[in-house]
């Protein structure tokens, strides 16, 4: 009795969309019309911000702890009259924040395809970079503007505790800005490898730093 064969049924490759690509790394150059960017952030990323936040926050609150206390103890506390350039510091950080959300929409609408040039969400983030690097600019201003009036480090309590919150902020503000950085470098890459998650890392850290900042101008005004 002959017996019938039947052919394996042939099973299609799946095909790859935009939303399966990409991390930048092997495969070799894509065109420029399939580019977009994982739609949730890894746990890792998420996790590690997060820890970020609250290792910064718990040092300032020590700081501001310190502060009360050290305001209390001793008739030694002499007020000082904190130099001007500080508000115009605390508006170009806010500006800052507004041109990297800018920035991030940009970034977003570029890996969704729904832009065909990376160009203006570079633009966006090199303006916040500028502004980031006045602020920092502008702090070093506010502490020159304290030496000319006599005021440094050991002078006083209050210039002390000026200096050491400033600084450390500072310090904070240029990680960011290596940060962003790395963000318009992944961006500018012949296959862009930016991925969602260091968008929105670098993103919230910057906000972070500049609620951080408000906080500490509010903190400054009233106890120094």
């Amino acid at each position: 009795m002959a017996t019938t064969v039947h052919e394996p049924p042939t099973i299609p490759s799946p095909t790859r969309r935009p939303s399966d690509h990409f991390d930048g790394s092997g495969g070799g150059p894509l065109p420029d019309n399939l580019r977009a960017v994982a739609g949730r952030p890894p746990e890792p990323v998420r996790t590690g911000i997060w820890v970020a936040f609250a290792t910064i926050a718990m040092m300032f609150a020590a700081l501001t702890s310190a502060l009360v206390v050290r305001q209390g103890t001793g008739n030694d506390w002499q007020y000082i009259l904190l130099p001007r350039i500080l508000f115009f510091n605390t508006a170009v950080l806010i500006a800052s924040s507004c041109t990297l959300e800018v920035a991030r929409r940009r970034v977003a609408a570029y890996m969704r395809v729904q832009s065909v040039s990376r160009g203006p969400a570079s633009w966006w983030l090199g303006i916040t970079l500028f502004l980031g690097v006045i602020f920092v600019a502008g702090q070093w201003m506010a502490w020159m503007q304290l030496r000319a009036a006599g005021l440094f480090l050991p002078t006083n309590p209050n210039s002390s505790f000026f200096y050491v919150l400033t600084a450390l902020h500072a310090i904070h503000v240029a990680g960011g800005m290596c940060g962003l950085l790395r963000v318009i470098y992944l961006l500018r890459r012949p296959v862009p490898s930016l991925q969602k998650s260091t968008m929105d890392a670098t993103s919230y850290y910057w906000h972070f730093m500049g609620l951080l900042w408000v906080y500490l101008l509010v903190l400054m005004m009233t106890k120094l």
